[in-house]
């Protein structure tokens, strides 16, 4: 059609993908796994876009802010994983990072007609302030939800930062920041679940656990704030003690009491000589990092 927009590269067929159906199984699958490799490794092109992301949420979450994520569809849906598993990686609060999804807790389970292209729901989807980030997420950068909801974002003086496969669409325009990742022709022409899923299930998990360890969340490559809420994790949670201080289980275990199961104390306890006041205090002033106390 003359003067109409062409199609986002999702939308285009794959030629090394083409007679899916003629194809042997393990052939089949091996392609489709390539596939989604290959959607992964172009992250890779958006790292400095993707850095630049960290380093001004990891700001605004230190100065008392929150992170959203807005999505549709998939989108939506991973953007809802990625911040349902921050509590309990990282002991954060359960409003610090929160998803929204066009279509409500319905569109979880089954997808809701309709809902990524309410722009009156996304403008309202959530409350902003200046103090707050916003990620919305979008493989076509299209979605009016997404992009209406980072307009309102950006209105209220929250960052807004655009995750998109297209570098010139609504959303990117809409967005402070952009992380743009190219992953081209889906396997299955328009299914954004292959190869634009896979990459956005990458950045997020990248970007979360990045800003969390600008946050001091993590030391070195462990978990220390994990939330001890079940056998596995209370058995981690002594790992780690026994690992940052050398002492036994029965002294990690002990440790751990005396910190109300909290690793960063219980280390603290033990490495300083202190009692969990003073342990935790000196945390807040090292603003939790562990480091400067080992």
């Amino acid at each position: 059609m003359t003067g109409a927009n062409p199609p986002p590269a999702t939308e285009a067929r794959n030629p090394a993908t083409r007679d899916l159906d003629l194809l042997p199984t393990v052939n089949l699958v091996e392609l489709l796994v390539r596939e989604q490799a290959a959607a992964a490794a172009a992250v890779l092109n958006a790292g400095p876009a993707l850095a630049r992301a960290v380093d001004a949420i990891a700001r605004r979450l230190r100065a008392g802010g929150r992170l959203h994520y807005v999505g549709a569809g998939t989108s939506g849906r991973l953007a809802i994983l990625d911040a349902a598993e921050c509590p309990p990686t990282f002991g954060t609060a359960p409003d610090l990072v929160r998803a929204h999804i066009a279509g409500g807790e319905a569109a979880l389970v089954r997808a809701v007609e309709g809902a990524e292209d309410d722009a009156a729901a996304g403008a309202r989807a959530l409350s902003a302030g200046p103090e707050d980030a916003v990620v919305g997420i979008s493989a076509s950068g299209g979605a009016r939800y997404v992009v209406a909801a980072l307009e309102a974002a950006r209105a209220a003086g929250a960052l807004t930062v655009a995750l998109t496969g297209v570098a010139g669409s609504a959303l990117a325009g809409a967005a402070e920041l952009s992380i743009v990742v190219d992953t081209g022709a889906e396997p299955l022409a328009g299914s954004t679940r292959l190869r634009a899923g896979t990459a956005q299930k990458v950045v997020l998990s990248a970007l979360s656990t990045a800003v969390m360890v600008r946050l001091g969340r993590v030391h070195d490559n462990l978990m220390v704030d994990v939330v001890a809420t079940n056998d596995k994790l209370r058995v981690r949670a002594e790992r780690l003690v026994r690992t940052l201080t050398g002492v036994d289980q029965a002294r990690a275990r002990e440790l751990l009491a005396l910190a109300g199961g909290n690793v960063k104390v219980a280390v603290v306890i033990e490495r300083q000589g202190v009692d969990a006041v003073e342990a935790r205090a000196r945390l807040e002033r090292s603003g939790g990092f562990l480091r400067p106390h080992l």
